[in-house]
């Protein structure tokens, strides 16, 4: 295979389970931890450590605090 036609002609094939796992693996290729910089990896797992505690220690928000936050991220 060697052309994106191909390539998409193929994957159209595939079983369900099979492609979902394939799109899942090029998800995590393109958008993954490898898709970021060491200061940026570092930096999420960083954040990442950091909520895990805040969560563990009881802090956090409730579903609608959530939603409430939320709103206001994206503007609505």
């Amino acid at each position: 295979m060697s052309t994106i036609v191909e390539i998409e002609d193929a994957i159209e094939h595939l079983p369900l389970a099979e492609r979902e796992s394939l799109e899942s693996r090029l998800l995590i290729r393109r958008f993954g931890m490898n898709a970021l910089n060491p200061n940026e990896r570092q930096a999420l797992l960083a954040s990442l450590d950091e909520a895990d505690q805040e969560i563990e220690a009881g802090g956090g928000l409730s579903g609608d605090a959530m939603r409430q936050a939320l709103r206001s991220w994206v503007g609505k």
